[in-house]
């Protein structure tokens, strides 16, 4: 519980300065990180972020990026702490980690951290988190549907230090370059990290320099304690029971005929939160399964996503919730299970916490989302021998909710991250962007409607290309609430030069040529509410807009 009650009164608006400095602090970090980063999976794509946190690892203050990154970067640190103990770092130490069974959460991810010092005394810790488009492995970009194994998905970093006392550890860098494809985009990016780390350190010296050390660590376990109080509150107002709910994944990638379960029973007991995820499905041979770390990013995330979002999000809101993760399963596998592709799972994993309060918050909890983040790596050699490799992702449609249409086209729960404009996948792989446009009737019907996925036609230009598919939504689709449908499912196809084509099971490892096509079409969104129950003019503007077919109109809407 909070022990705000046990403590003198501390004034208020230095504890708000204070608090804002530090999400301003936290969104600098997040800003070098972006602009000073090589890859386009992080110029362009988002895929990075940056936390601070206390010298006991709680989180402090987030920058406004990916919730498995910050809520991951927590273990990450209390890792780092162990394995170094706070009375043995100096100044111009730092750290990197990858490893998920060590709190990472999956390979291409490396933690950056850095211990902040005040006169002499460790305050705080900056850490970054960035999604390296290469860490080696069995396929560029290192997400390969189909490894059976973690030792197939890249280069494993258990932490190490980087960087003792100011002098770098050269051996450790070469090491890492040396089993990278791209090693000058793995440095750059790297850099960044650090320099996203600098960045929060020194913002944080800045601060206790003018409070002073105690007085700077006092406003900190302070501005914590509320956050619990202000959670534990708003839990309070969940009516108490316990909520079941359950999804599938469509396969594992390697049996492609068998669905994979993620059920979750939430209990709500005063001002706590507790997830047992008993019933889920086993351990899977495919590269699915989610590490606790994932596991535990993915509640943090349900836990914000239902309480009030004005609380200051910090480590304080994770306080009120547990979680029982049956070991061997899904969400708690046993090295050396492959975990590359945790996204899909930890963002079902979010989308069933939220889900299994439909009933209890029905006047708040939408529809299901797609909750689709279409993963797509295109790795190969130019004709004039440049090697390349980058990511690509799609998103699908959010759910209707009460009072409000979903949104096209965007990412949702645990992920935050954007597709590659046309012109900067172009730039760096010679293939070409020919149609992105919405995915007309995709969004489930209802009086509030789902939001839209996207269709994206992609064609390779030269040589031989490694591309990965990792969809999701292929077999089972978003479901609606309260009267609303389901949205479309999501479809891809790989139109060959020779006018074949192959429908994408989803999951998919292949080789594609000159002239092949790959098109993507993402799932919808649920529908809430009955669709005849939609506002005629809505629905009239929806055909107009072509997000709803006439014909769909007629059939579904009962439109005249």
């Amino acid at each position: 519980m909070s022990k705000t009650a046990d403590k003198p009164a501390m004034d208020p608006i230095t504890l708000e300065v204070v608090r804002n400095k530090l999400d301003g602090i936290a969104n600098e970090m997040q800003s070098t990180l972006l602009r000073s980063s090589f890859s386009t999976v992080v110029k362009e794509g988002l895929d990075a972020s940056a936390s601070l946190f206390t010298p006991e690892g709680e989180t402090l203050a987030q920058a406004l990026a990916i919730p498995i990154h910050l809520a991951t970067l927590i273990p990450v640190v209390q890792t780092v702490i162990r394995e170094f103990p706070v009375d043995t770092v100096r100044e111009g130490d730092l750290f990197i980690m990858n490893d998920p069974y060590r709190g990472g959460t999956h390979l291409p991810d490396i933690a950056v951290v850095m211990p902040v010092f005040h006169d002499g005394r460790p305050i705080a810790y900056s850490a970054a988190m960035t999604h390296h488009q290469d860490v080696g492995g069995m396929s560029p970009g290192s997400v390969p549907p189909v490894a059976t194994e973690i030792y197939q998905e890249g280069i494993r970093i258990p932490p190490l230090k980087l960087r003792e006392a100011g002098t770098f550890n050269d051996t450790l860098m070469k090491m890492l370059e040396l089993n990278v494809r791209v090693p000058k985009t793995f440095r750059g990016d790297l850099g960044a990290q650090i320099a996203a780390c600098t960045v929060g350190a020194r913002r944080i010296g800045e601060v206790a320099a003018r409070h002073g050390h105690n007085h700077t660590r006092a406003l900190f376990a302070e501005l914590l304690d509320r956050s619990e109080a202000l959670t534990r509150s708003a839990i309070r107002e969940i009516p108490d029971g316990t909520y079941r709910y359950a999804d599938y994944l469509d396969n594992d990638g390697i049996d492609l005929e068998t669905p994979v379960r993620i059920q979750v029973a939430v209990t709500i007991d005063g001002d706590s939160m507790h997830c047992d995820f008993e019933g889920t499905a086993p351990q899977t041979r495919g590269p699915f399964n989610a590490v606790p770390s994932g596991s535990q990013a993915a509640a943090y995330y349900a836990v914000r996503a239902l309480t009030d979002p004005s609380i200051p999000t910090n480590g304080g809101c994770f306080r009120p919730v547990t979680l029982s993760l049956p070991e061997g399963s899904l969400v708690n596998p046993v090295e050396p299970a492959p975990v590359n592709s945790r996204t899909a799972t930890l963002k079902r994993i979010a989308s069933v916490i939220v889900g299994a309060l439909k009933n209890a918050l029905p006047d708040k909890v939408p529809a299901d989302s797609a909750s689709e983040l279409l993963v797509l790596m295109f790795g190969g050699t130019r004709d004039d021998g440049r090697r390349y490799v980058v990511g690509e992702f799609n998103s699908g449609g959010s759910g209707g909710g009460p009072h409000k249409d979903g949104v096209d086209v965007i990412e949702t729960d645990v992920t935050n991250c954007m597709n590659l404009p046309a012109e900067a996948l172009e730039l760096e792989a010679p293939i070409r962007v020919h149609r992105m446009a919405l995915r007309e009737d995709s969004g489930g019907a209802g009086a509030w409607r789902g939001g839209l996925g996207c269709v994206r036609e992609f064609e390779f230009l030269e040589g031989e290309v490694t591309l990965t598919h990792r969809g999701e939504r292929h077999h089972h689709a978003a479901q609606g609430s309260q009267g609303g449908l389901p949205g479309a499912k999501a479809v891809s196809r790989i139109v060959r030069a020779d006018g074949s084509e192959e429908i994408i099971r989803s999951k998919l490892l292949t080789r594609v040529g000159k002239g092949d096509r790959l098109v993507v079409e993402t799932a919808g969104g649920g529908g809430y509410g009955p669709p005849t129950e939609r506002d005629r003019g809505a629905l009239e503007e929806d055909v107009r807009n072509g997000k709803v077919s006439a014909d769909a109109a007629r059939e579904i809407y009962g439109s005249s």
